[in-house]
């Protein structure tokens, strides 16, 4: 989501009309939202127009150049609207059939003539070996005006281990929980720290818990922590484990397939084999002993995710995606 609204905002920057087309999922509460202009509260000062729909229709659409859908459930609609909606693209931001939706009502989305975007390499693999669809690549940036290395100051022992909390099973947090229960007979001091917007039914699962934090709090509390876990079994890129590493944490993750675009083994971060809980415990134990190998890692992970990707870069490049297709 932020990256669909960061982008939207820095196109309204550079002088583009954006609107952004939201289904509210009912006629009274798309008329209600639109008759108070409700629209994501959480990016100040945001620029472009939020319609609300009652649901997806392509008739809804307004007139555009370009036209993107930024999920499955809005590929269809894009794809049927009338030419008066321009240029059509589809954001892939995941390859969605693996956890959301009837994997062949989402595969059938990957088929759409659509101009398709997508976040990683390992994306434009599947779209590529799955579907024979041609892609742009456009890794999603860190935004370093939230994410850079502030002063945190922590009374609990370390090193600290921060774990993204979530429902899905795919993100693993089982799996992270039983892997930091493996390391800390070796490191009996290690301290793991979760967050996530809801807190987790197991109130003892972590030393600490941060619930739905503000922000402009994230720098802080990744900054505070040495090591960042990251057990999702699949990414599409995976932007908090590339937040983490751009307020100087070390990475520890799966290969989960979006990592592969700034998660190096042994240069950036420690990989461990998808789902293999094993591995994930020795690479946790190894970083979480060995001080000079984290900080190595840590500094090499902050610089590459800060300098690889740049929003600058990279809404440029979307612009002239959006302006070639506009025009040919």
């Amino acid at each position: 989501m932020r990256a669909i609204l960061t982008y939207a905002d820095l196109l309204a920057a550079r002088g583009h009309e954006v609107t952004l087309v939201v289904s509210a999922r009912g006629v009274l509460r798309a008329a209600w939202r639109n008759a108070r202009r409700v629209g994501p509260t959480w990016v100040p000062g945001f620029r472009p127009q939020v319609r609300w729909v009652a649901g997806w229709d392509a008739r809804a659409l307004p007139d555009a150049d370009v036209t993107v859908a930024t999920a499955w459930q809005s590929a269809r609609v894009v794809a049927s609207a009338p030419a008066r909606c321009g240029a059509k693209f589809y954001l892939v931001q995941h390859y969605e059939s693996l956890y959301h939706g009837a994997p062949d009502v989402v595969d059938a989305t990957y088929r759409l003539p659509l101009h398709k975007i997508v976040i990683s390499t390992w994306l434009a693999e599947i779209m590529r070996d799955k579907f024979g669809a041609s892609t742009e690549l456009l890794v999603t940036p860190v935004d370093r005006t939230l994410f850079h290395r502030v002063e945190a100051r922590v009374s609990t022992p370390r090193p600290r281990v921060l774990m993204l909390h979530h429902e899905y099973a795919w993100k693993g947090v089982a799996d992270g929980v039983e892997a930091v229960r493996r390391v800390r007979p070796r490191v009996p001091d290690l301290h793991l720290v979760g967050f996530g917007v809801k807190p987790p039914r197991e109130p003892k699962l972590y030393d600490e818990f941060h619930a739905d934090p503000p922000q402009d709090t994230l720098a802080a509390l990744y900054s505070g922590c040495d090591i960042y876990l990251c057990p999702s079994w699949d990414e599409g890129l995976g932007m908090p484990p590339m937040e983490a590493m751009a307020c100087g944490a070390a990475l520890v993750t799966y290969d989960n397939g979006g990592s592969r675009d700034y998660a190096r083994d042994g240069e950036t971060a420690l990989v461990a084999r998808r789902r293999d809980v094993d591995d994930l415990a020795t690479r946790l134990a190894r970083m979480a002993t060995d001080a000079p190998l984290r900080a190595r890692l840590a500094a090499a992970g902050q610089a590459f995710v800060t300098t690889a990707f740049d929003w600058d870069r990279a809404i440029a490049r979307l612009e002239a995606l959006f302006a070639r297709s506009a025009t040919g």
